[in-house]
């Protein structure tokens, strides 16, 4: 999308009232809502037909889940920035919408400005995890101290590659699902790496099963 071009949006979920309020939240900082919708069939033709910006979609949805609607809309070559709004926590969700092709994952429960602040952060390339999650320690072990925990330190970016390369992808691919240069994705991996004190991928792997941060695990 071009610089001050009207962001439009496409509203996906069960619930009118969580659509209209997320609708009124958007129009009211100048985006333009295109449509709205209940399900997951439903929102993959609205997308599709639409072609919006940005699709925010609900993870639990009648006959599709979010993940699954953005997993199909990935593999149709679907260009928009899609993003969840759900009320869980569990990591193993958040990794899996993530693999699947989310731009954002977000809590229902938080704030309206992290959406806005998501929408922000996405536009400009970014993959955006709602701080809520990292600050609740979602990577921790339990009874860990969170903040000794070093994957809270990587950021949203690190945590997608860190993602793919424990489960297994090479460094060609998870350039081309993020779009970015092989060389980037191992900038990206020499981060995290350093960060959470890990020296080879067999030592990443080890700690991520650790963790129960696979999709094997």
């Amino acid at each position: 999308m071009q610089e001050g071009q009207m962001i439009t949006v496409v509203l996906a979920d069960d619930h009118a009232i969580v659509r209209e309020g997320i609708a009124a939240l958007c129009e009211s900082h100048g985006l333009r809502i295109l449509g709205q919708c209940p399900d997951g069939a439903s929102a993959m033709e609205m997308i599709n037909s639409l072609k919006p910006d940005f699709a925010i979609l609900d993870l639990q949805m009648p006959g599709m889940t979010g993940v699954e609607t953005i997993r199909k809309l990935r593999q149709a070559g679907c260009a928009a920035k899609l993003m969840i709004l759900s009320i869980s926590r569990d990591e193993g969700t958040v990794m899996e919408a993530l693999r699947a092709g989310a731009d954002a994952y977000l809590l229902k429960d938080g704030p309206s400005r992290h959406l806005l602040d998501a929408i922000s952060f996405v536009r400009d390339g970014g993959i955006y995890v709602s701080p809520l999650l990292r600050g609740a320690g979602m990577f921790t072990k339990p009874g860990q101290n969170q903040i000794e925990d070093p994957v809270s330190s990587l950021s949203p970016r690190e945590m997608e590659v860190f993602s793919y390369l424990v489960n297994g992808l090479r460094a060609k691919d998870i350039a081309d699902l993020l779009e970015i240069s092989p060389k980037t994705v191992d900038t990206y991996r020499a981060s995290l790496m350093r960060k959470l004190k890990v020296h080879d991928l067999v030592a990443l792997v080890k700690f991520a099963i650790e963790r129960n941060l696979t999709s094997t695990s």
